[in-house]
């Protein structure tokens, strides 16, 4: 099965750079105000002696993947920290000859088992999660899938065929991978098949942006106490008019139905009145609740509500985020039948795997958020899994700055059935975006409500770095 074009990782380093956010994101209760970026440099080899040099790169965001609600911040942070340095440790063993999917199917468990013993080591309350192992480690997978590339003198989208694959998907996607639902899992639809069937031959040229309107941002004039007055927009009105926006994602309450409601109705008021003046008439939102929400019947009651307020929020919601508790096994009544009837509704924080891909498709689950922060193997391998089954495919963010905002708006210029990406650094965090946006304009300078992700075609990961680094 060996192909001349298998990759083994030769060097590895990696280092931290912390940035403040130029206004406080709140999620799930939690406002945060920095972020930790996990770079990881990185040299492979070819079974014929061609060397690539990649770079992956992932906020180490622990208040998403590992919430206060298990441990303290500062406790998940430095947790994330260790498994970060200590994971790239561990690649010096790393001996393996193999496609970069190979190489994350080896590497996962290890992880696994790392994150148990800090996990041990540093008393902590609640294990790390393996959500939040992925996200640690996600530069580390990004680092080979760039470096894979390199190494070939391809797009690494374009090694993903049985030319470049050792295996078909079923030796990935299979009963052993789908667990406790294993039944209604039939890996034969996998065989003979490989990821290149789903997956574009070039990037969308350009793909419609999702402005996040976090729960402490400004709709209007009205809702500012203090100017920021750093030449940014501030307003809804103000971002909408300055990037063109058609796309809104809006963080709810969960617990506040009036609230949620409100929000909902006056961002829809905002907006019409701003989309009037330009003369747009579609537009489109999404409603994350981060998990907030109780029961499904809550949702049901937002949903209804929304559809009887005034305006059209309720035509212009396009899918609906993780509205309940992430750990869909010790929630099994949360049934999302009803309300996938209604608007699609999509798992993110509780996808790490098929098995819970799977039990996300019996409770009623009609879509997927894929992450690059989850690792670019797990997006391909559940991008293709969500195409097979039909489920509706969205690309999320984790406030990715730099690379890694080019990793996820690769994943969503590639993976087929992706229509439109999130990203909200240029909000949040727009100091980590310096060099990056000079260098890859279309990417990060928005005017027309989209990202051109036409440049996503040199070699690697497409960042088209002569060798994969940081901006100079």
């Amino acid at each position: 099965m060996a192909k001349a074009t298998d990759i083994r990782i030769r060097e590895v380093s990696c280092d931290f750079e912390q940035h403040q956010y130029r206004t406080p994101l709140k999620f799930g209760g939690v406002p945060t105000d920095h972020c930790v970026l996990f770079n990881v440099q990185m040299t492979v080899e070819t079974r014929d002696r061609k060397i690539g040099r990649g770079f992956g790169s992932m906020p180490l965001g622990n208040v998403w993947a590992f919430p206060p609600r298990y441990v303290p911040f500062d406790q998940s942070l430095a947790a994330m920290k260790t498994l970060a340095a200590k994971a790239v440790a561990k690649l010096e063993g790393h001996q393996l000859m193999a496609h970069p999917i190979d190489h994350s199917e080896v590497l996962e468990p290890i992880f696994l088992q790392l994150a148990a013993e800090i996990s041990d080591q540093m008393n902590l309350s609640v294990p790390i999660p393996k959500l939040c192992t992925a996200v640690t480690t996600s530069p580390i997978d990004a680092a080979i899938h760039d470096a894979f590339g390199h190494a070939n003198g391809i797009n690494s989208y374009h090694g993903l065929s049985a030319e470049f694959m050792n295996y078909d998907l079923s030796h990935y996607l299979n009963s052993s991978q789908a667990g406790s639902v294993a039944g209604q899992f039939q890996a034969e639809m996998f065989k003979g098949k490989y990821l290149d069937q789903y997956v574009l031959t070039a990037p969308q040229p350009r793909m419609p942006l999702y402005h996040l309107i976090g729960a402490l941002d400004p709709l209007t004039d009205e809702d500012i106490s203090e100017q920021l007055n750093d030449d940014l927009p501030e307003t809804l009105p103000e971002w909408i008019q300055a990037d063109g926006l058609t796309h809104l994602k809006i963080k709810l309450n969960g617990q506040d139905l009036d609230w949620d409601v409100d929000r909902l109705l006056s961002i829809e008021a905002v907006t019409a009145e701003t989309q009037a003046k330009r003369g747009v008439e579609h537009w489109y939102y999404s409603a994350d609740f981060n998990e907030t929400c109780d029961d499904v019947e809550y949702l049901l009651a937002f949903l209804e509500k929304i559809r009887s307020g005034q305006g059209n929020a309720f035509d212009r919601l396009a899918y609906i985020e993780q509205p309940t508790d992430r750990d869909l096994k010790s929630h099994p009544e949360n049934k999302m039948h009803q309300v996938a009837e209604i608007k699609p509704v999509v798992i993110d924080e509780s996808l790490t795997d098929l098995e819970t891909f799977l039990l996300a498709r019996e409770q009623g689950y009609s879509g997927v958020a894929l992450k690059a922060c989850k690792g670019q193997s797990q997006a391909l391998l559940m991008g293709a899994a969500a195409q097979e089954y039909g489920m509706f495919l969205a690309v999320q963010d984790l406030t990715c700055p730099g690379a890694s905002f080019l990793h996820s708006a690769g994943i969503a210029a590639r993976v087929k059935g992706i229509t439109a990406i999130e990203g909200n650094s240029r909000q949040f965090c727009p100091s980590a975006n310096d060099g990056w946006s000079e260098q890859f304009p279309s990417i990060f300078q928005i005017t027309d409500g989209t990202v051109g992700t036409h440049v996503l075609t040199g070699y690697g990961l497409g960042h088209n770095q002569d060798n994969a680094n940081h901006p100079s």
